[in-house]
């Protein structure tokens, strides 16, 4: 696991995870980013998905992408910790390194799921990425190089932190 400071839209692995919203039609920050970035050929993919759930993740091609696959998650909104929250982001990190393993990726990069509009507390989102993509690499192989793309320092400063205790 790795910690970068970066634009996870320019990342040669191969998937990229979007922090999505349940329409999975675009949205603003990283999603929005990724889409733009896609193609409009992404969007006519999403739209044949259905949308997705909170927690769950879909996958679809990466068009314009340097990224082959986007991985596609729902993360919680945060209201305070006590409406399953930390169940649900584990289950995007979760899901998402599934798919990864499934279809067996051998690099995926993350973004800060739900650390932005959607206000998850940046240090106990990480704390929760970081625990379930390593229980995940240990327990099913997973991809061998999972990156944390962090738009900006605070979030690198945190991952940082936190992946110094998994040394």
């Amino acid at each position: 696991m790795q910690i970068i400071l970066g634009d996870i839209t320019k990342q040669e692995v191969d998937a990229i995870v979007n922090a999505a919203n349940t329409s999975l039609l675009g949205g603003s920050g990283v999603d929005g980013a990724i889409h733009r970035a896609a193609g409009s050929e992404l969007v006519h993919e999403c739209r044949l998905l259905g949308g997705c759930k909170i927690g769950d993740a879909k996958l679809t091609k990466g068009y314009r992408l340097p990224a082959r696959f986007i991985i596609h998650t729902v993360g919680p909104v945060w209201r305070g910790g006590d409406c399953g929250e930390p169940e649900l982001l584990a289950e995007c990190y979760r899901k998402s390194m599934q798919i990864a393993a499934d279809k067996e990726f051998e690099s995926l990069a993350f973004p800060c799921i739900s650390t932005g509009i959607y206000r998850y507390p940046k240090a106990l989102a990480g704390e929760i990425a970081v625990k379930i993509c390593s229980e995940q690499i240990q327990n099913n192989g997973g991809p061998q190089r999972v990156i944390f793309c962090c738009f900006d320092r605070e979030n690198y400063e945190i991952y940082e932190r936190i992946l110094s205790n998994y040394s």
